[in-house]
C-alpha cells in the first residue's frame, strides 16, 4: 500500500512510519525537518497546499499526525498547524483520489475538566475542550470526519498519553523537572489515568490504516494501553527509569488549579514562549481520572497492546542507562 505519513519527525509519527516501512509498504513522509527514515520524504508545511499536493499524489492512504503540540503559544499558530493544516491535507487527499484517511487526534478533544471513567470516544468539543491545543485538535477532528464519504473513508484515532524512549513531549519534561526538584504531586496523585507505550500506539495506527474502509469509517476511537494507574505511580516509575528523584512534595488541588489559571493568563498577556511551571490544563489532567473503554477500538481495529507498561518501563530504563554512558 502507498501510505503518506505526516508529522514523521515526532516520536509517534516516526515509529509508525518505521513500522509501515518494515512491513513493506511504499511510504512517503512529510514534515518540516528530516525524519531520518528510509523512504520518500517531502519537506514542507501541512498548511502549504503545493507541498501537500506533492506528498499526496498517488497515495492510497493518508495517516495525518502533523500538529502543533505544546502548552504555550498564540492561538493562531495552533489554528494554522492543526486546523488549516488538516483542512489542506483532507481537501488535497480527496482531490488526489486517496481512499483512506486516518486523522490522529487526542482524547483531550473531549475532556472538559470532569473525570472520564471508563469512557468511550465522546464527541470532540471545540468550544469547551481545554486550551488552544485541545480546541484546535477538536476542530480538526470534526473537520476530518465531516469529509467521510463514499470516496474517502475517514477514521479519527485518539492515542492517549503516548510515551517511550526518546519522548521529548512528556517523559523528557517530567524528567527535567524532577531532576531540578520542580516536579510536585498535585493532590495525592491518586487519579487513575491510562497511558500508551509508543510501540503499541504505532501498531494501533497501522491497524487503523488497514481497517479504514467500508466497515470502519466515520467515527473516533480512543487508543490506550488499557491499564490505568494512579498518577503518583506513573510519575514514580518514569523518574526511577530515568534515575532521577521521584516527586515528594504535594501541592493541594485548588492551589494547583489557581496557579495554572494565573500562569495561563500571564503567558498569554506577555507572549512568553518558555514552558510555565503549571497550566490549568495540566493541573486538570493530573488531578482528574481519565481512562477509557477499549472494546470498540479493539474490535474495529483487530488490535491490542503487546508491550504494555511493565515492558515499556524496562525499555525506558534501558534507554536512559544507554544514553547516560
Amino acid at each position: 500500500m502507498k501510505v503518506l505519513v505526516t508529522g514523521a519527525s515526532g516520536l509517534l509519527g516516526r515509529t509508525t512510519a518505521g513500522l509501515l516501512v518494515a512491513r513493506g509498504d511504499d511510504v512517503t513522509v512529510m514534515q518540516r525537518r528530516h525524519a531520518g527514515l528510509d523512504c520518500r520524504e517531502v519537506l514542507g508545511d501541512v498548511a502549504d497546499h503545493e507541498a501537500v499536493a506533492r506528498a499526496v499524489r498517488g497515495q492510497d492512504a493518508v495517516l495525518h499526525l502533523a500538529a502543533k503540540v505544546d502548552v504555550v503559544g498564540p492561538r493562531a499558530a495552533y489554528e494554522r498547524a492543526n486546523v488549516t493544516g488538516t483542512a489542506t491535507v483532507v481537501s488535497t487527499a480527496r482531490a488526489a483520489g486517496v481512499g483512506r484517511f486516518v486523522q490522529v487526534s487526542s482524547p483531550s478533544v473531549a475532556h472538559t475538566g470532569r473525570p472520564l471513567v471508563g469512557a468511550g470516544a465522546e464527541p470532540a468539543d471545540p468550544e469547551h475542550a481545554r486550551g488552544h491545543y485541545s480546541r484546535t485538535k477538536a476542530a480538526a477532528e470534526v473537520l476530518a470526519l465531516s469529509a467521510d464519504g463514499p470516496d474517502l473513508a475517514v477514521l479519527a484515532v485518539r492515542p492517549h498519553l503516548v510515551w517511550g524512549p526518546g519522548d521529548v513531549q512528556l517523559v523528557a519534561r517530567l524528567v527535567t523537572r524532577a531532576r531540578s526538584g520542580r516536579l510536585p504531586l498535585l493532590g495525592g496523585g491518586t487519579a487513575l489515568i491510562d497511558t500508551t507505550y509508543v510501540d503499541d500506539a504505532a501498531a494501533a495506527l497501522v491497524a487503523a490504516v488497514d481497517a479504514c474502509g467500508p466497515d470502519a469509517h466515520g467515527e473516533a476511537l480512543v487508543v490506550s494501553g488499557g491499564d490505568p494507574r494512579p498518577v503518583a505511580e506513573i510519575l514514580d516509575r518514569v523518574c526511577r527509569a530515568a534515575g532521577v528523584p521521584p516527586p515528594r512534595r504535594h501541592v493541594p488541588v485548588p492551589l494547583a488549579l489557581a496557579a495554572g489559571a494565573v500562569a495561563d493568563r500571564v503567558w498569554a498577556v506577555t507572549g512568553r514562549t518558555d514552558v510555565p511551571p503549571v497550566t490549568r490544563f495540566l493541573a486538570e489532567q493530573l488531578t482528574t481520572a481519565h481512562w477509557f473503554d477499549q472494546r470498540r477500538t479493539r474490535t474495529l481495529l483487530g488490535w491490542a497492546p503487546t508491550v504494555g507498561l511493565e515492558a515499556g518501563f524496562e525499555a525506558l530504563a534501558a534507554w536512559y542507562a544507554d544514553t547516560s554512558r
